[in-house]
């Protein structure tokens, strides 16, 4: 019953990349088109951050300016309501609306997720289609689809070209007919808005009268009306200006497919939404619009998917599973010679870790990478309080066997006492395991949020394994080991394996020399102990491993288009690489407020033949080709959690304050240049 229960609460828990790591962050964003990234830490970014600073239970204000945009991160304390922290924010930002000058849009909340919520990169290409119509199919067509999609908290739109309705005036012919730029202002304020023309009644009908003005055609946009003359003569927009459709700018980025121009769509999730669930509903939503736009367009969803790095921590512990269980089987057989005893031993690793998933699931957890990772740890020990008691019921029933059959006890009565007798230790040495794993409660911050699960994954399985060898296992023993066939002499129930024996043999060897050598025995290991710390004291230590994501991202507009696109062929000829997809710049409103100087390239690749530390290097030997950039060599999800913890996508991030930038410009090249022959 157990088991089955298991089965159907792990067939519907939330499938994340992580646990909830983020504080209880709330995003602001603010447009300040045309304004230089120091105007806009000035006027827009410095009086946001100073009005949110003394906000309740705000641990941190953090911020990043770049030309016409500023996005200021507001974290609040853990545990702290999300809808109460964004309350606190809006309130704020009321009374700091009126410190921003003319011109600045209102600030605006992000979406309540984090960066770590993005969850897939959407690219769309096209050999016929326009960059320009591309990008009006994603921002009108497949971006309000997706973001109709339960569990997307928002979609970003990156590259093309903006599709927009320009009025090019003639300053020659607004004079010649005496209209003025506010007499302009004023006529195309309303001019294709749809209005109402009230009501009218007549032989007994009511009628709604409509204005329909709306239209896309730039010929009846032109013949709208600007003003009359005194002799009652009509000026059009034709007479003083072209109306034609043109692309938006200034551009705040650009996108890239395989070295292609494209557009991007990145995809992020709602906190506690399952990112295995929410990809299935997003593939289908792309193959239902894939047969609704023009059969030219490409819809690629390869380029980055979180999912990537789930799929493959539930594959690592499957591999675990199988070849825990593999190994299992070898050894016991080998050294117990017995079927039963093997088949016994196995039985609790499917059922301490289906125990861990209920619990998981009762204390609100999700399955993630970390919970995954304690299970993985937990496979090697969860059988090893069933070998003991199993060994030992194994090991009495042999001897009891091989008593004279009139002192010979019952099978029932040497199981009960064996498993008796490892009853206490079982217990004690399991304790000892969960007090190892018991600091990890008492980690704050983002580091308990991450390892927290583990410990509780583990201690869970660990504990179900004890549970499993104090209960089932004697039972077990009872039916399978406490019962002969008939015609077969007891005697032969249960006989050691000749490799027992010989370990046995050898142990005992090494055991007396070990007692009558005891001094080396006792030096030589305090020397290794000593060996260890000083080994231990020079190793290097980091918050996580590095992980293998299957994925590489990095490096540094029309200049940051041209060098990003010479990195993405580079990238493609390493032959480990699958898909190259850049994004250069920002997209609108869009909480990575990079420059357009910086490329961020997501690359896939399979490792074929070659370790990643090699293909790493080669990566970094064809990029280094390149003049005049920087580059940065990560893994997307690390970049995230690097940025949540620092602000910055690095592993170590140095940061200057003070009042003058340029100075601090400089001061930042003199520490680089120091810490650059670091290794």
């Amino acid at each position: 019953l157990l088991m089955f229960v298991g089965i159907y609460t792990s067939s519907r828990m939330e499938v994340d990349v992580f646990p909830d790591l983020n504080a209880p962050t709330v995003v602001v964003m603010t447009e300040a088109n045309g304004m230089a990234p120091e105007e806009v830490e000035r006027l827009v970014t410095f009086p946001v951050e100073t009005s949110l600073n003394g906000a309740t239970d705000v641990r941190r204000v953090r911020s990043s300016s770049t030309t016409g945009f500023s996005v200021v991160w507001v974290e609040f304390e853990w545990g702290t309501d999300i809808y109460r922290a964004r309350q606190i924010v809006s309130e704020k930002l009321a009374a700091a609306s009126a410190l921003l000058p003319e011109g600045v849009g209102a600030p605006t909340l992000g979406p309540q997720s984090s960066i770590l919520g993005e969850l897939m990169t959407i690219s769309l290409t096209s050999d016929t289609t326009s960059l320009r119509d591309l990008r009006t199919l994603a921002d009108w067509t497949i971006r309000p689809r997706l973001l109709a999609t339960g569990g997307v908290a928002q979609v970003s739109v990156l590259g093309g070209e903006v599709k927009e309705y320009q009025i090019l005036l003639s300053p020659e012919k607004m004079k010649h007919f005496g209209v003025s730029l506010s007499d302009v202002t004023a006529a195309v304020a309303d001019m294709n808005r749809n209005v109402s023309g009230g009501i009218l009644y007549e032989y007994g009908n009511e009628y709604i009268i409509r204005g329909m003005l709306s239209s896309h055609d730039t010929g009846l946009l032109s013949a709208s009306l600007v003003k009359r003359t005194e002799s009652g003569a009509a000026i059009t927009l034709a007479d003083i200006a072209e109306v034609k459709v043109g692309n938006h700018a200034p551009k705040t980025g650009v996108a890239s497919y395989n070295a292609h121009p494209s557009v991007v769509l990145t995809v992020t999730k709602q906190p506690n939404i399952s990112t295995i669930d929410l990809t299935k509903k997003i593939d289908l939503a792309l193959d239902e619009l894939s047969h609704q736009l023009p059969s030219d367009i490409e819809i690629h969803s390869d380029v980055y998917r979180q999912s990537r790095f789930i799929e493959s921590s539930v594959n690592n512990v499957r591999q675990a599973l199988i070849e825990g269980a593999i190994f299992v089987v070898v050894i016991l057989f080998l050294f117990l010679a017995n079927v039963r005893t093997t088949v016994i031993s196995l039985v609790t690793i499917p059922i301490a870790l289906l125990t861990s998933i209920l619990v998981l699931h009762l204390l609100g957890l999700t399955i993630n990478t970390m919970s995954l990772g304690g299970l993985c740890i937990a496979i090697g020990s969860l059988v090893d309080d069933a070998i003991v008691d199993v060994e030992n019921v194994y090991k009495r029933i042999r001897e009891n066997n091989s008593l004279p059959s009139h002192i010979r006890k019952k099978p029932i009565d040497v199981i009960f006492k064996a498993s008796s007798e490892v009853r206490m230790p079982i217990l004690n040495s399991t304790l000892i395991i969960v007090a190892s794993f018991a600091p990890l409660f008492f980690l704050s911050g983002m580091e308990g949020r991450m390892l927290v699960p583990l410990g509780i994954a583990f201690i869970v399985a660990l504990a179900s394994s004890t549970v499993v060898a104090l209960t089932l296992t004697p039972v077990m023993c009872s039916y399978l080991l406490g019962k002969k066939k008939k015609g077969q002499a007891v005697k032969d129930n249960a006989k050691e394996s000749v490799i027992s024996r010989w370990m046995k043999s050898i142990y005992l060897f090494l055991l007396k020399g070990a007692l009558a050598h005891h001094r080396p025995v006792i030096f030589g290991t305090a020397a290794a102990l000593v060996l260890a710390i000083v080994i231990f004291a020079g190793m290097g230590s980091s918050f996580l491993p590095s992980f293998n994501e299957g994925s590489f991202t990095g490096v540094s507009i029309e200049e940051s288009d041209r060098i990003g696109t010479m990195a993405e062929r580079a990238l493609m000829t390493i032959p480990e690489i699958e898909v190259v997809g850049r994004k250069t710049g920002r997209a609108e409103l869009d909480e990575h407020a990079l420059g357009v100087n910086t490329s961020e390239i997501e690359a896939p690749f399979v490792l074929d033949g070659r370790s990643k530390e090699e293909v790493v290097a080669d990566i970094r030997e064809k990029l280094h080709a390149i003049p005049g950039v920087n580059i940065e060599v990560g893994s997307p999800i690390s970049h995230r959690i690097d940025a949540m913890l620092s602000g910055t996508r690095a592993s170590i991030a140095i940061k200057i304050f003070g009042p003058d930038l340029n100075r601090l410009f400089a001061l930042g090249n003199e520490i680089r240049k120091e810490i650059s022959e670091v290794e």
